[in-house]
Parts: structure tokens; sequence; C-alpha cells
């Protein structure tokens, strides 16, 4: 579960950096900050279960 956070992340990471880049492929910038609540909201639910 933890890997799969650091993935979707790192993820998230690479498209602001694509969507950044080249802004012909604009629909990365909307993909990037959705990956990116999911990968936060995994973090805080992985957090409270070891609680």
């Amino acid at each position: 579960m933890n890997s799969l956070l650091w993935i979707i992340l790192a993820i998230a990471i690479v498209f602001f950096i694509i969507g950044g880049l080249v802004k012909a492929v604009g629909f990365l910038l909307w993909i990037a900050p959705i990956l990116l609540v999911v990968a936060i909201v995994m973090f805080f639910l992985n957090r409270s279960r070891r609680a």
C-alpha cells in the first residue's frame, strides 16, 4: 500500500513537470492535481490505520 502511494505521488509530480513544459498536453495539468489529492488521501488513510 505504501509503495502504491509513492508511485502515485511520483506520477503526479512527473505530470506536473510534463504539463508545465508541454502546453499542448494541457490535460495533464488536470490529471496531476487529481492524482496528488488521491495520494494525499491515501497517505492520511494509511497513517490513520496504523494509529
